[in-house]
């Protein structure tokens, strides 16, 4: 049997300790014909015979590029090349943003994974790429969430709890894929898009990180996905210990609609905790992340007397103490109706 490359057997050691990949795994590979997908294709299917994994390439085209349809029947030449199936989705519509396209991608894939019984997604998603999340993610002012950026797994959607997307090569850089598929002669398809500055991600990456190595930390690449590796465990640990603040802290209430939340509970909680207890009513009641400023807001009535009250949060809702409790309502009107009912007092 030919050895395993020093990156296939490090992928294996990763793939046993995390448990990311079980045996016998249903797999669509999403490869876009650049060097870090093509890396990961190349390494699962040398794995394949060892892990009884049942694989597929899936390719999604933006329609941004009018090289789109010539880069997808690339990949679908190296899938036939590879003897797996390969399934290839062009967008009606080219999205209009990054994150329009990201979205359009994995609802995508999702699709197709339960339309042809595939049970997790693979993404060639580097350390090199959290790194650039991680920073990017800084400089727009995001808390510990943001900062833990591209985990190793999570559910696709709310709507296939089911369907697990999986990033096997965290651990590895840019430049390794980049060597990797250099030794193993990888057809590298070349995406002109990455050379579009107009892309904040490509400035990120052709101008700030190498500013930032040049200038600061030689390792500022593997620095920035070791700190996204420390948030994530402590993100995990947090979102845990809000849950049972949270079960304490906040009554929903349906007639009329409102959130009550303990007063003298969100005191007792560390200040971390607390915004974190705010965040997560905000997001339930708005339907919507709030900001760091609306945080502040609600969790400033903590420690505010009775009668206080905020001005509005997006769509006119408030948040009002009373008699030791803060009600957030979706508007005036629903505290006037509140009133009525003598919940609020």
């Amino acid at each position: 049997m030919k050895p395993w490359h020093p990156l296939q057997a490090r992928l294996h050691r990763q793939l046993k300790t995390r448990a990311l990949l079980p045996r016998q795994s249903s797999i669509l590979i999403a490869v876009s014909g650049g060097q870090d997908s093509l890396c990961l294709a190349q390494l699962l299917m040398g794995l394949q015979p060892h892990w009884g994994w049942r694989l597929a390439i899936v390719h999604g085209d933006h329609g941004w590029r009018p090289d789109s349809a010539a880069n997808a029947a690339h990949v679908v030449g190296l899938a036939q090349q590879w003897q797996l199936p390969v399934w290839v989705e062009t967008a009606k519509v080219p999205p209009a943003s990054e994150a329009a396209a990201r979205r359009w991608r994995y609802q995508t894939f999702e699709a197709l994974a339960q339309q042809h019984g595939y049970s997790t997604i693979v993404t060639g998603h580097t350390a090199s790429d959290r790194a650039e999340t991680t920073l990017y993610n800084l400089i727009r002012g995001s808390g510990l969430d943001g900062l833990q950026s591209l985990t190793w797994t999570r559910s696709l959607s709310p709507t296939a709890p089911h369907l697990t997307l999986v990033r096997p090569l965290l651990a590895f850089t840019r430049q390794e894929t980049g060597c990797f598929c250099q030794e193993q002669g990888l057809p590298i398809w070349t995406d002109s898009s990455n050379e579009d500055l107009g892309f904040r991600r490509n400035r990120l990456r052709r101008e700030l990180l190498p500013y930032i190595r040049q200038h600061f930390n030689p390792q500022a690449e593997r620095a920035l996905a070791q700190t996204a590796e420390i948030v994530t465990a402590e993100v995990a640990y947090l979102d845990a210990e809000t849950d049972g603040w949270y079960e304490r802290a906040v009554t929903p209430h349906t007639q009329p609609s409102a959130w009550e939340m303990s007063q003298s509970v969100l005191q007792q909680a560390p200040l971390a905790l607390r915004r974190r207890l705010c965040r997560r009513l905000l997001q339930a009641a708005l339907n919507q992340s709030p900001s760091f400023d609306q945080v502040e807001k609600l969790s400033a009535l903590a420690n505010s007397p009775n009668g206080s009250q905020t001005d509005p949060f997006p769509g006119g809702a408030i948040a009002i103490v009373r008699q030791g409790s803060i009600w957030l309502v979706p508007s005036e009107d629903d505290a006037r109706k509140l009133y009525k009912t003598k919940q609020l007092r």
